[in-house]
């Protein structure tokens, strides 16, 4: 595995162990920053809980980008559905797909619910190495989506032949993914910014995919396994 030979961790107080743990243990569990922050008490580590926001800000998402090459390739038949976040006191969207197996595909946070933002996740989801272009789109009611998606077979960003589905009670897989979002935010009392929601929620994503079984020789149930190929992305010690 080729990693950077740039130091992830260099000039942080604290060794990179005891920083992973922390980072792992957060975006798996569903646990507030200040919960964490006597959880590593207990073990002798004094961080303080504004320390552990800034250390999810900066390697949540950079988990997220990390695993993206390791992943396993999904299958064509995506289910897509959104859900809600509170972020400053308002609810935004959340849109996230899965495939037939409960794969994630890919997630997107909007402060919109529109045919553009549809559009923006469907593009996002597209580039990722572990995606197809879908054979069929299973959606909900939602008119954004149709509009979304023709627009986009006109311009040749989606596969012309590609069925839309709207129907409900095919997303349940989806629906049901939706529940261990909830369960972590939850523990937050919601986020500040769009921006420190977006990063967060990237690092809940990638760790799910990586505890589903998603990355290539990490199995879904050895979290041994799991921590080592974390800390091999990152060039440290797990």
């Amino acid at each position: 595995m080729k990693q950077s030979s740039k130091n992830p961790f260099k000039g942080r107080q604290f060794t990179a162990e005891i920083i992973q743990w922390a980072v792992r243990w957060y975006l798996q569990f569903p646990i507030s920053y200040r919960d964490l922050e006597r959880m590593l008490s207990d073990r002798g580590i004094q961080v303080d809980h504004t320390t552990l926001f800034r250390w999810i800000q900066v390697y949540a998402p950079e988990l997220d980008k990390r695993i993206r090459p390791h992943l396993r390739m999904t299958n064509g038949s995506w289910r897509v559905d959104e859900t809600y976040i509170r972020v400053k006191g308002k609810w935004v969207y959340l849109y996230r797909a899965v495939d037939a197996t409960g794969q994630t595909i890919d997630f997107l946070l909007s402060s919109k619910r529109d045919a553009a933002a549809a559009r923006r996740f469907f593009r996002k989801a597209l580039k990722q190495s572990h995606t197809v272009n879908p054979r069929t789109i299973t959606v909900d009611k939602n008119a954004a989506y149709p509009i979304a998606a023709k627009a986009m077979k006109r311009d040749g960003e989606l596969w012309r032949f590609a069925k839309l589905r709207q129907v409900k009670v095919l997303n349940n897989i989806v629906e049901q993914d939706h529940r261990r979002i909830k369960r972590l935010v939850r523990p937050g009392l919601g986020f500040k910014s769009l921006t420190s929601a977006s990063q967060t929620i990237a690092g809940y994503e990638a760790m799910a995919m990586i505890r589903k079984g998603q990355v290539v020789g990490v199995p879904a149930n050895d979290m041994k396994a799991q921590s080592d190929f974390i800390a091999g992305l990152f060039n440290a010690a797990a």
